[in-house]
């Protein structure tokens, strides 16, 4: 018994008026992954085959194989053939089996070979469905927090997971042996996904620790949907693919939550990495100054009792405030000068740009290794000609005190006046 390819032109109306069984697939939803073959119009009056067996299929009938449907047919719980291509088969029961793989390879072949012999029971001819299509919105709750160690933080955190994944088969050999009941004939992932859902859970918390150990921020995890997906395709490879033939397709976090303990630590880092900064740590000293007063003009006891002892707290913590607010406002000197030396730094090219490293970036002339000289004509320069008369830069030496260039014929420093010869 077996399938070989229907001729497309001999199929027509005209079939659903023949006693020949037309055989497709049941009800089969988004959700559904595996469902038994129903014969077309089985009710309809014009049906004559009023005395077939329900469990076999007449030789001769026609099997309608639709986009994203595997197709199995079953003879006494051996699976005797199947296709995964789209069209029409006829049913033979002297050909042999022809096992159209459509997309799939030579595992499929290896696979069948391997359970073809599995049932003994005769005289039970079945066609089954498998959806190859994404099975989507299979719900995941993470009970326990996940631990992820988080670089920027330099802490372990610990964060709950909810959200949708999706799967495909990619096997469906191997997924009817393996994931599908015994004599079902319809079956829904919500029928099954809680079997394996503890795996996922597991596989989940993995793929999680591994997005740790390549550095992504805890806060970024939600929205890494396409890597999670591809960490658990291999946290998952041989419990959910080489066993079960399905792997996971996708993977969307709806929300991420962190325990007590972690919310408080990236709270306290956020708030110490704002202090960091000196003109926002002033504005917080600044802040609590004010808030003080203004919670000493509210006192019950009288404006003037609250300022009074808000005197005695600024007495007493004026040098703590007094201090701090020296410090942030030195600290933001410092930047300051530093930026400023920074800008200082540059020097002018004599093709008009301004540069800061050692060589010109218009031109790629080397920054001069000495200072400004004055030429004959009385011209300042700094490179090795004169830029109103031409004349060259003479050999010179340095002046001693201000470091100002001098020519071979100076006593004195045209700068700072000290003698130097």
């Amino acid at each position: 018994m077996g399938i070989i390819r229907a001729i497309t032109g001999a199929i027509g109306g005209g079939l659903a008026d023949q006693w020949l069984e037309v055989i497709e697939a049941g009800n089969m939803s988004d959700s559904t992954v595996f469902c038994a073959g129903i014969p077309v119009r089985r009710g309809d009056r014009r049906n004559q085959n009023k005395k077939g067996s329900a469990d076999v299929i007449s030789d001769g009938s026609v099997i309608h194989v639709q986009e994203n449907q595997f197709m199995l047919l079953v003879d006494g719980g051996k699976v005797v053939d199947y296709t995964a291509e789209p069209g029409y088969f006829e049913v033979r029961g002297s050909s042999a089996p022809s096992m159209l793989n459509g997309q799939f390879d030579k595992a499929l072949h290896e696979t069948f070979n391997r359970i073809r012999f599995s049932g003994v029971t005769p005289y039970e001819q079945k066609v089954y469905f498998i959806n190859l299509q994404e099975i989507k919105n299979i719900a995941f709750g993470t009970v326990n927090p996940i631990n992820y160690f988080d670089n920027f933080y330099n802490a372990e955190l610990f964060l709950r997971a909810h959200g949708y994944f999706s799967i495909r088969i990619v096997e469906p050999l191997k997924f009817y042996a393996e994931a599908i009941p015994r004599n079902a004939e319809s079956v829904d992932i919500q029928d099954i996904h809680k079997l394996y859902l503890s795996e996922f859970l597991n596989g989940l918390q993995a793929a999680i620790n591994q997005m740790s150990v390549d550095n992504i921020r805890i806060s970024h995890v939600a929205s890494k949907g396409v890597e999670l997906a591809r960490y658990l395709s291999t946290a998952l490879d041989e419990e959910w693919t080489q066993k079960r033939g399905m792997t996971i397709e996708s993977v969307g976090i709806q929300s991420i939550s962190y325990d007590e303990n972690s919310k408080k630590l990236i709270e306290r880092r956020n708030e110490g990495a704002m202090l960091s900064d000196p003109g926002i740590r002033e504005g917080y000293v600044q802040g609590a100054v004010a808030r003080g007063m203004e919670a000493a003009g509210s006192n019950k006891n009288g404006a003037m009792m609250g300022f009074a002892g808000l005197g005695v707290g600024m007495q007493a913590g004026g040098g703590f405030v007094g201090a701090a607010s020296a410090a942030n406002q030195s600290q933001a000197a410092r930047e300051t000068e530093a930026k400023k030396q920074s800008v200082q730094g540059s020097w002018k090219c004599s093709c008009g740009q301004e540069n800061t490293g050692a060589f010109c970036q218009n031109c790629g002339r080397e920054k001069a290794s000495s200072g400004s000289w004055k030429c004959s004509c009385g011209q300042e320069n700094t490179g090795n000609f004169c830029s109103n008369c031409g004349s060259k830069r003479p050999e010179s030496g340095k002046c001693p005190k201000c470091g100002c260039i001098l020519s071979k014929e100076a006593n004195f420093c045209p700068e700072c006046g000290q003698k130097v010869k």
